[in-house]
């Protein structure tokens, strides 16, 4: 039940990414081969690649995107959390994905966590690349999504790259000020 993506240029698929982003693969495409969805999200971060990979293990912690939605109404951390900083493959992050795979400081790769998740949601994957850019770092995320067949499966793929869209938007945005905030207070 595939939606043709497009070539990866156009919103609400790709937000931020450049052209040779959207072309690169990325560790999330082993674990999803053929998705229904691929989605790209990209921002610049004045902060060095090793700070803002730090920002991303506190993923573990929160998610980092409209508290009120996906943090059970509480604020994510904006400092640091010292048990966060240790990754092992299989831990929750955001509270419904699973950590596949991670290279400090450069790829975090997340996967489904419970099955009723994937049975509601389908299986979302996606990696976190964090690279050396002018003035800083870049953080892409690249998402690919199999929705499954459920009888809302159509309209959830449709609506999908919006909804994430929103979502991705904050939570790139959040861990941007967060990495930001920590290169400036030193």
């Amino acid at each position: 039940m595939s939606v043709a993506t497009p070539d990866g240029a156009r919103f609400p698929y790709n937000w931020g990414a450049t052209a040779l982003e959207v072309a690169a693969r990325f560790p999330c495409d082993r674990y999803a081969p053929d998705p229904d969805v691929v989605l790209w999200r990209a921002v610049d971060v004045a902060a060095p690649p090793a700070t803002v990979f730090r920002w991303l293990q506190q993923l573990r912690i929160a998610p980092y995107s409209y508290d009120l939605v996906d943090n059970f109404a509480l604020r994510s951390p904006r400092r640091l959390t010292p048990r966060a900083a240790i990754l092992v493959p299989g831990q929750r992050i955001m509270h419904v994905f699973r950590l596949l795979e991670f290279d400090p400081p450069r790829t975090l790769t997340i996967g489904p966590g419970a099955a009723a998740g994937v049975k509601l949601f389908g299986a979302l994957h996606g990696t976190y690349v964090v690279s050396e850019a002018a003035g800083g770092s870049r953080l892409v995320v690249k998402v690919c999504a199999n929705v499954g067949s459920a009888w809302y499966a159509r309209a959830y793929l449709r609506a999908l790259p919006l909804l994430d869209f929103v979502m991705m938007r904050k939570q790139l945005l959040t861990l941007k000020a967060c990495a930001e905030r920590s290169t400036r207070r030193g």
